[in-house]
């Protein structure tokens, strides 16, 4: 007895499709079946409409001594005075998101943002919540962690060892200065991926003046007015000719001694002799409407010149975004024990949101917002207590992260806090989750191997990848 029939199901309606395809377009149409296997091919390696095209560069914008996100991005209206503080919401271009009524226009481009509300580690201390958010990684040690080789390189370094830049071409930039109070502390630099990719350091500067160059603190070490080209060269001569000499019939230093300084001499030459970084840093290149939108100021005009460095080819740029005057020092940071009302509304979130809702207008205008990726990362999030002189305190259990640009779906709000920010409440996340999200917006696995000082495979990141993209 033969079996009953099966209807077909769709894998039989697909392989029978197939067939009659080639059948029909091979017999009848002509074409060779090398020639039909060669457009098959290139179909399948053509872009499928509407995948995403990875970022080309990172722009990461750090709100160094921990943002209050109860004061920004998280608001708490219904909350009792003293958790609520002084600042009411406002509504944003994105139905149903609200944030402080001192961001009024980033509130305009929340289409272009993705904010996360569930962060949270378990460091109360500045340097090192800035190593847990920077390289994605708790801290070693307790106590204060000054940089050693054996670190866990800060997310910079990683992203300029997996996405390398030209030749004259810093591999990672910091804009104005280094972090922690001006004391080196780890978290900012290159780790075991060596020194070559510690971040550089510049500051925005205007007209004959170039940002110097310089792995870490100390007195800008170029400036384009000081030497004209053949002097540079003629010094780079006498600089070779020196390191061959030998000092009472001794090498001056074995090469591993003088591998860093190499490093950024090498690089500092090519940048000062002509390269497109150079002109990167003359802000006088700059339209004025363009300098004035970003606001004259140390964290506005950084993030200005991070859009310029990442245009001449720098993968990825990293500001402090600090509420200084451009010609004065070190600026204002966001470690708000006390004042916190009064700082954050004169000073430190207007700087914020006049500089990133400029930057992401700029990058809009100029057709490059899906080619660039923009992090704003912080230590931790500020107590929902406000205490005794009008602060709050260190608090790692709950804050709030962005991500815009390279292909990030704006307008969202990822993961949720508690009705008084104490801690997550939905989707909760940490400084490896938004590691991985940004590898994965760059086209990078976030499992992509490195290799420590001990040459040990290391993947980039442990986290998950955040649906954001």
């Amino acid at each position: 007895m033969r079996p009953a029939m099966r209807p077909p199901s769709a894998a039989d309606v697909r392989i029978a499709s197939r067939r009659r395809m080639l059948a029909t377009t091979v017999g009848m149409g002509g074409l060779s079946l090398p020639a039909l296997l060669a457009l098959q091919a290139a179909a399948k390696d053509a872009p499928v409409q509407g995948t995403r095209r990875p970022a080309q560069s990172l722009i990461i914008v750090y709100l160094w001594g921990g943002m209050s996100h109860i004061d920004s991005l998280d608001p708490k209206p219904g909350a009792p005075r003293e958790v609520r503080g002084e600042f009411q919401p406002i509504s944003t271009a994105t139905p149903g998101i609200a944030i402080c009524e001192h961001l009024p226009l980033l509130a305009r481009h929340s289409e272009k943002l993705a904010i996360v509300r569930s962060m949270s580690h378990t460091d109360a201390a500045h340097g090192r919540g800035m190593y847990w958010n920077l390289t994605g990684h708790a801290p070693p040690t307790s106590g204060s962690l000054a940089p050693k080789s054996t670190d866990w390189p800060t997310l910079a370094a990683m992203v300029s060892k997996l996405k390398p830049s030209p030749a004259d071409v810093p591999p990672a930039v910091r804009l104005p200065y280094p972090m922690v109070d001006g004391v080196l502390q780890a978290g900012e630099y290159g780790g075991w991926l060596g020194v070559e990719h510690t971040p550089i350091i510049m500051r925005p500067s205007r007209g004959e003046e170039f940002a110097g160059v310089s792995p870490s603190m100390g007195p800008d070490v170029l400036r384009s007015g000081d030497l004209d080209s053949a002097r540079i060269a003629q010094r780079h001569q006498l600089l070779s000719h020196l390191n061959r000499l030998s000092h009472h019939g001794r090498p001056l230093g074995q090469p591993s001694d003088f591998a860093g300084f190499s490093h950024f001499h090498a690089l500092a030459k090519e940048m000062i002799l002509g390269s497109a970084v150079k002109t990167a840093c003359d802000l006088d290149r700059e339209d004025p409407g363009i300098l004035e939108s970003y606001g004259n100021h140390l964290g506005g005009q950084s993030m200005l010149l991070a859009r310029r460095l990442t245009e001449a080819g720098v993968p990825v740029v990293q500001v402090c975004c600090a509420a200084g005057n451009l010609n004065g020092g070190v600026g204002d940071m966001w470690d708000t024990h006390g004042d916190n009302f009064t700082r954050l509304k004169t000073r430190l979130l207007p700087v914020l949101d006049r500089g990133l809702s400029a930057l992401l207008q700029d990058l809009e205008n100029r057709g490059t917002l899906g080619d660039t990726l923009v992090a704003v990362l912080t230590d931790f999030g500020r107590s929902p207590q406000v205490n005794g002189i009008a602060g709050r305190e260190h608090y790692p259990g709950c804050y709030s992260v962005m991500l815009a640009g390279g292909g990030i779906r704006g307008g969202q709000v990822f993961g949720s806090s508690d009705a008084t920010g104490s801690r997550p409440l939905s989707d909760p996340c940490g400084p490896a989750d938004i590691h991985a999200t940004i590898f994965q917006a760059l086209g990078l696995s976030p499992r992509a191997e490195l290799r420590d000082h001990l040459n040990r495979p290391m993947a980039a990141t442990d986290g998950r990848v955040l649906p954001l993209l």
